[in-house]
């Protein structure tokens, strides 16, 4: 009788390790992204999720979503994965103090949480994975200050800087990064804006007024990304500015790469998405099979990882971007860019 009911909660143990297994591995995982005003969410962010999420859990259902840039919207797809059963949601916030309380419901319910891209300041997430924001604004306001000391820009000169959506805390980190790469600089802000939802076209409405008011006066733009850097880069070009003064970016979208090609745009940031978003999968697999992921440092309280990426001017494009294979050439060196490109030696 003993034995028996030795085998008897052994066969039942086993049986239920096994049910878990189970269910980790057929687990439901959300992926809910901020807005579609960068194409990066829909060409790599979620891609290279979805790839990564199928190598470590093929049985894994993926839940993609996008706000639009919607607070509301996000908070409607948020409850609705948790209806739907996700025991983890990787989640880039529209708003980054709304998304606290998503922090807060989903912890409630045993749902854990990966901030993705954007911290959640107010509220601990399980984790949170990006690139490092703040670094990324001190890079590229720094290669701006050397680019335009080097050129003989005068001290005292002045700059404006374009800032990212007010509600994003990821903006609020490339934000400080920039203030901390112009302060000691010799050159002064003459204005700065945070551009609503990373709107380009708000970008570009406020760079359109900063021309005609400091005109001649703005040696250079620091834009937070690409969108913002390609709305000012308009703005000068509406106005007849020749050449367009040296103008930041971030993300090395295919529109902003062109534009470095080009000589519109002094820089971008290459910082392949599907790096953090592979991340990001390794860590909600890890979550799902009950580990604790190892952090590599700490932010806003919580366990971080943050990936350190590249600037990329005219000098080394060829170098990070198309000797890495990130991008092809066929697919940046079209048009009126194919003479650019054989310039600096990406096409022969």
């Amino acid at each position: 009788m003993k034995i028996r009911s030795t085998l008897l909660a052994t066969a039942g143990l086993a049986a239920m390790l096994a049910g878990t297994a189970y269910a980790q591995d057929a687990a439901t995982v959300a992926f809910l992204m901020p807005d579609q005003a960068s194409t990066r969410y829909e060409e790599h962010d979620y891609p290279g999720f979805k790839a990564e999420m199928e190598k470590l859990c093929p049985t894994c259902t993926v839940i993609y979503q996008n706000a639009n840039a919607d607070v509301a919207l996000q908070q409607q797809q948020f409850n609705s994965v948790i209806a739907q059963g996700a025991k983890v949601i990787v989640l880039d916030p529209v708003d980054s103090a709304a998304a606290a309380a998503l922090v807060e419901i989903a912890q409630s319910q045993d749902v854990k949480v990966i901030a993705y891209d954007r911290p959640i300041p107010d509220k601990a997430a399980d984790f949170y994975v990006s690139f490092d924001n703040e670094g990324i604004g001190h890079a590229i306001a720094k290669s701006l200050v050397d680019h335009m000391k080097a050129s003989g820009v005068a001290e005292g000169s002045g700059v404006l800087q374009i800032n990212g959506s007010p509600t994003d805390a990821a903006a609020g980190l490339i934000r400080d990064g920039i203030h901390r790469g112009l302060k000691d600089s010799g050159y002064k802000t003459l204005a700065e804006f945070d551009t609503p939802e990373w709107a380009p076209p708000k970008a570009q409405e406020w760079a359109a007024g900063q021309i005609t008011r400091f005109g001649a006066d703005i040696k250079g733009v620091v834009a937070a990304n690409d969108g913002t850097g390609g709305g000012a880069i308009a703005a000068f070009k509406a106005a007849g500015v020749n050449p367009v003064p040296p103008v930041t970016g971030n993300d090395a979208t295919i529109a902003a790469l062109q534009l470095v090609i080009s000589g519109d745009q002094y820089n971008t940031i290459s910082k392949p998405s599907e790096i953090v978003a592979a991340a990001a999968a390794n860590i909600a697999v890890k979550l799902l099979k009950g580990e604790t992921p190892e952090a590599k440092t700490t932010l806003y309280e919580t366990p971080s990882e943050l990936f350190v990426p590249a600037v990329v001017t005219a000098e080394n494009i060829k170098a990070e971007i198309f000797d890495k294979g990130i991008q092809k050439p066929e697919e940046i060196c079209t048009g009126e860019y194919a003479e650019g490109c054989k310039k600096l030696g990406i096409t022969q």
